[in-house]
């Protein structure tokens, strides 16, 4: 008996290894393929909104997206009873999840420059890993930050460079998002003296203008989008939609199955100016964005000077624990204009070129 005893303590033992064994390939399996689909599931906005409560005023959805989540009705918590709140930097937004998480939450609707997928200041990059660096790219210069089988987003550079400097200050200007044969371009418009109440922020659809209405919904919807994905999942139109988050200089952008993003119009002030020594030329308040991303389905070839912190099994060269961690790149992800798709590592190959004023892309003075 004393033998059995031993014998099926030893096998208590195994069993349990092999559950942790089990239990921690199982997490590991769903780390890597939270990491393959990105950090914005697609199921997550699968839903149909429904009428909100009377008297609170909450607004509720009807979740659409398979898994445990599928014909469940969630409402927005109190604390943010709607998605669009007209004073965002006061009031969060409800944020509805339909995907496995199956909740919703309250979230400020602008780019948190902490945040994974951040792009912020002169500038500053918090990547999918969550390691923060900075990236100074080139004055003038066009960067992939972003390239995948599906999409490119590039990046136009501003910058100066006082005398005695040995490098350009930089701060990213205008951002290109490229998928099928489209193109959604969001720039900063120059500006002299900045004011917030004029809205340095310009938008074009495949080369054209286009502007995001201030009332109702507050949001322009592409007229027409490429095939692939919509809404969350079906087939059909790919939606592509650019809402305000705030009365002036502040949207959030969404292309479906590709990328969400919060992008904010910033200008550099005088104390900014002062304190880092910038020594900004008069006439310029180089106004730039700031941003944060969340995207969807990235693969693991995922490239670009962000894009590449995505990556399940990459490793940041960049060292730790100093104040700027500096990460290259400019030779392997400089594209010659912000609408161009090659590069030595770029991924995006588009099916069609449409031809646009590529200029004008970026001079939006």
């Amino acid at each position: 008996m004393a033998v059995w005893g031993g014998k099926r303590a030893v096998i208590l033992v195994w069993l349990a290894a092999l559950v942790v064994v089990v239990s921690m390939g199982a997490a590991s399996a769903a780390y890597k393929d939270l990491k393959a689909k990105g950090a914005l599931d697609p199921a997550s906005t699968h839903y149909i909104v429904l009428e909100p409560r009377r008297r609170s005023r909450q607004e509720r959805f009807f979740c659409l997206a398979r898994g445990r989540c599928r014909y469940k009705v969630i409402e927005c918590p109190a604390e943010c009873p709607i998605r669009k709140p007209k004073r965002n930097k006061v009031f969060k937004g409800c944020f509805a999840d339909c995907s496995s998480r199956c909740e919703t939450t309250c979230k400020h609707r602008l780019p948190n420059c902490n945040g994974y997928g951040s792009v912020c200041y002169d500038p500053r990059f918090v990547g999918g890993d969550g390691q923060m660096f900075y990236f100074h790219g080139a004055k003038g210069g066009d960067f992939a930050i972003v390239s995948d089988d599906q999409f490119q987003i590039n990046a136009h550079f501003i910058g100066t460079r006082p005398e005695g400097r040995p490098r350009d200050f930089t701060w990213v200007q205008a951002l290109a998002v490229m998928f099928e044969s489209h193109s959604l371009v969001v720039a900063a418009r120059r500006v002299a003296k900045w004011d917030d109440r004029f809205d340095a922020l310009a938008v074009r659809w495949d080369g054209r203008e286009v502007t995001v209405p201030t009332d109702g919904e507050a949001e322009w919807r592409a007229p027409t989008g490429g095939e692939g994905e919509k809404g969350s999942g079906g087939t059909g139109t790919r939606e592509v939609v650019v809402e305000r988050t705030g009365e002036t200089n502040s949207v959030r952008v969404t292309v479906a199955g590709v990328v969400e993003m919060d992008v904010k119009v910033v200008p550099i002030t005088e104390e900014e100016d002062r304190v880092h020594g910038y020594r900004l030329p008069p006439g310029d308040a180089f106004a730039h964005l700031e941003m944060q991303f969340r995207f969807a389905g990235l693969t693991e070839r995922v490239e670009g000077v962000l894009g590449q912190t995505y990556r399940s099994e990459y490793v940041s060269p960049v060292k730790k624990g100093v104040a700027m961690p500096m990460m290259g790149g400019e030779d392997k992800y400089r594209t010659a204009s912000l609408l161009s798709t090659s590069c030595p590592y770029c991924r995006f190959h588009p099916p069609t070129r449409v031809v646009v004023n590529e200029s004008a892309a970026v001079d939006v003075a």
